[in-house]
């Protein structure tokens, strides 16, 4: 049977073929899958992608736009340990709206709209508190995984002490597949594992994906794999080096398959370059803290979020 192959990194404008080419593998050689959702994938078994930030890119695709400030809200969200949607509304992200209102349209029957239950969410404190929340998922885990003696862990801040401390060590990672608390999440973390390698002065990441949405999530997770990559570099004072990126079910949802031809069409551009200013620490960059130079994607593609 044929496998993807495995792609090499590159620090060109060709660095994006890399996702281009996984989506052409998944379109011609996947498997025609059932899911969780209903919606149905096209489906493959094990993906992987390299990419090499050395030189200040950030892997911001450029075949469809791709909202950098989206991304780096939603990684300041999960980094500060925050799990209510209220602070990505505050900031005009609304990836993670249909979990939350699904929940209170199947808990109270009401007929209020999405866009009306988050004007609600960002109004109402109590109403948000209520129903805000998308469990113990993303960063309560990185901040405040619970062990069974009732000791809570903030990964974080002990990976960014131990990168300093030992960086060498084979045990800078965090993980957010905490067993006991998946069934009080509003979804399983679908990008659980993030572990950091350090030689010569330089640090990589590599981070486990069980489930991948290639066509909507995929951009948003490696851009923000970039970001959190440049920030744990600045903190430890290291140079930024690459990211690998490991995908167990990598797949493509039905209905976005008539938009990622689309996509594939369009020639791909260089990566954005970027600069940070240094912040006190890893929770404290904001999004005027971020200089970027050189995206110029082609026309953003809608493509429905499945729940």
């Amino acid at each position: 049977m044929s496998h993807f192959p495995h792609m090499v990194f590159s620090n060109t404008g060709d660095a994006e073929r890399q996702y281009l080419q996984l989506v052409e593998y998944i379109m011609a050689k996947g498997h025609n899958r059932a899911d969780r959702t209903g919606v149905g994938t096209r489906a493959i078994h094990g993906a992987t992608l390299r990419f090499d930030l050395s030189d200040g890119s950030l892997p911001l695709l450029t075949t469809k736009f791709v909202p950098v400030k989206a991304v780096f809200h939603e990684l300041n969200w999960m980094l500060s340990g925050d799990t209510n949607i209220q602070a990505l509304l505050k900031n005009k992200v609304t990836i993670w709206s249909e979990w939350p209102y699904q929940k209170y349209i199947e808990s109270t029957h009401d007929t209020v709209s999405m866009k009306e239950f988050e004007q609600r969410i960002v109004a109402d404190d109590l109403f948000a508190q209520q129903w805000g929340s998308i469990g113990p998922g993303y960063g309560h885990q990185w901040r405040a995984w619970q062990g069974p003696d009732g000791k809570v862990y903030d990964q974080i801040t002990d990976l960014i002490e131990r990168i300093k401390k030992d960086p060498s060590s084979r045990r800078l990672l965090f993980h957010g597949w905490n067993v006991a608390d998946l069934d009080k999440m509003a979804l399983p973390p679908c990008h659980l594992l993030y572990q950091f390698f350090v030689a010569d002065d330089t640090i990589s990441l590599t981070m486990y994906q069980r489930s991948c949405d290639v066509g909507l999530g995929l951009p948003f997770n490696i851009a923000s794999c970039g970001l959190l990559l440049n920030m744990v570099a600045q903190q430890c004072n290291l140079k930024v080096g690459q990211i690998f990126w490991v995908g167990h079910d990598v797949h493509l949802y039905t209905n976005h398959l008539d938009k990622i031809a689309v996509q594939l069409s369009r020639e791909p551009r260089p990566f954005p370059k970027i600069t940070l200013e240094k912040a006190a620490s890893v929770f404290d960059y904001t999004i005027d803290k971020l200089r970027m130079e050189g995206y110029d994607p082609h026309p953003s593609i809608r493509m429905d979020v499945a729940v």
